[in-house]
């Protein structure tokens, strides 16, 4: 019985040692190019017998990535974000107390060493725009079925402390996996967007994207059509409702939203009463990311408009319809041809170069990409007859206001739209903050998530469509 009793005490002793190593903040560098890397933050915590990774990568502005499972078994962590599109796996060394291992995206893999953060995890402060509970309106978690693609959304829904049928709106996120907030740099820009309007008398149903947070579901394998389709589920969900203006019912998406929106509006025919366009695009994907790659750039080359030239034709090879075999194929030649003489000097090696040049290729062809260089959001717009509102900034670094509304007012005019309006909004950004740049690397330094202004005027015209 000793034996037995010591034996048990070592298996636990060993078990919970185990858990001590694994437990907590780890943070590691990728090595993307002799002038980059990305930095990734893993915290794992233990909810009962399960591990649970959140992942950031602050290099690249990206928080909060709940990737659907991890396993600690025989010293190896395996962090599963099939989900998101990702994997990490590495081996647990005790006595370097370093996790070794390799970090996956599509078909990329790069080699990730974790060490304990010698710092606690950086907490972001709270922002003062955020809402604290309790809620003067009622909040409720839901979740609603896409059936077509077997996936389960989960979120929250709103809506004012009345008997009244109240109007609703759909809050739809932007590109990436986006939790029902739209969580970002420490702002929860759909929380504060909720929170205004449901004051206001609007109810609203915000949701985790699938494959994200609560949500079932495979977010990486997912295109601008199927984020639409959740958007056709979370409207016949509603319509299930006896407390809302079934009549009323909106759509506002923020960015890749805004053109989710009006493809989600045409799919369910008579079922959506208007749409606000938050920062979106009004031309098609192929040239927005052909200037995004231009305008992004952040490293030098030696012919500016040979380089350029290489971009557009990489594009237009992987936007091609073409079996994704044959796209590859031409992709890695083009890439070995003209863009791995740049790289190398700045890589420093073969090795280097190939991996990055495989990981353009991954990223130039995945089914969202493929997909989205080919939609027009103008052609859906052009369909469109019910109530539009058009918002950006003026400041909008992603989405420059001008080009993008032109081409959702032309859109607009074609389909004989008699009730559509297109605003400028002075010094705001992205993500509808008042902004000295307006570049990426300031939204987690300004303390403001939403523009007053412009939450009274998405408000203000709601009220005024649904009199």
């Amino acid at each position: 019985m000793k034996k037995l009793i010591t034996s048990v005490f070592a298996i636990l002793l060993f078990a919970t040692t185990n858990a001590q190593s694994i437990l907590g903040a780890w943070s590691g560098e990728v090595q993307i190019s002799a002038e980059k890397t990305l930095e990734f933050n893993f915290q794992i915590t233990k909810d009962g017998e399960n591990y649970i990774t959140i992942i950031d990568i602050p290099t690249n502005r990206v928080t909060d990535l709940k990737p659907k499972a991890t396993t600690f078994d025989n010293n190896t962590l395996l962090v599963d974000g099939t989900n998101l599109g990702i994997k990490y796996e590495g081996i647990f060394d005790a006595e370097t107390q370093k996790i070794k291992g390799n970090f996956s995206e599509g078909g990329n893999t790069f080699p990730l060493i974790l060490e304990k953060s010698k710092d606690k995890p950086k907490v972001i402060a709270k922002r003062s725009q955020e809402p604290t509970k309790p809620y003067p309106y009622h909040e409720e978690e839901v979740r609603f079925i896409n059936n077509s693609a077997d996936v389960t959304l989960a979120g929250t829904f709103t809506s004012p402390k009345t008997n009244k049928k109240h109007p609703v709106v759909i809050l739809i996120t932007g590109s990436g996996p986006q939790d029902r907030d739209q969580t970002f740099v420490g702002h929860k820009t759909f929380l504060v967007l909720a929170d205004y309007l449901t004051k206001q008398g609007i109810a609203v149903l915000r949701y985790d994207d699938r494959g994200t947070s609560e949500s079932t579901g495979i977010f990486s394998t997912a295109t601008t059509e199927d984020f639409a389709n959740d958007v056709v589920a979370a409207v016949n969900y509603l319509k299930t409702r006896n407390d809302i203006d079934t009549k009323n019912i909106g759509l506002i998406g923020h960015s890749e939203g805004g053109i989710i929106a009006p493809l989600a509006a045409n799919k369910t025919k008579d079922d959506i009463a208007f749409i606000i366009s938050l920062a979106g695009t009004g031309i098609i994907g192929s040239d927005l990311v052909y200037n995004q790659v231009i305008s992004m750039r952040a490293f030098p080359v030696p012919d500016e408009e040979a380089f350029n030239k290489t971009m557009r034709k990489a594009i237009d090879i992987a936007s091609s319809s073409k079996k994704l075999p044959e796209v590859k194929s031409e992709l890695k030649q083009l890439y070995s041809i003209e863009v791995a003489p740049i790289l190398k000097p700045m890589l420093g090696s073969d090795e280097k170069t190939e991996q990055v040049l495989n990981g353009l290729v991954e990223a130039r062809t995945t089914p969202w990409i493929r997909y989205f260089y080919n939609y027009n959001p103008a052609d859906e717009y052009a369909k469109i007859k019910i109530p539009v509102l058009s918002l950006n900034g003026t400041k909008d670094t992603q989405v420059p206001a001008k080009i993008h509304q032109e081409g959702i007012r032309k859109a607009l005019e074609k389909a004989k739209n008699k009730n559509f309006k297109i605003i400028e909004l002075e010094g705001l950004n992205h993500l509808f903050q008042e902004a000295e740049t307006g570049e990426m690397d300031e939204y987690s330094t300004i303390d403001q998530t939403f523009s007053p202004h412009a939450l009274e005027i998405i408000s203000d015209w709601i009220s005024n469509q649904v009199k």
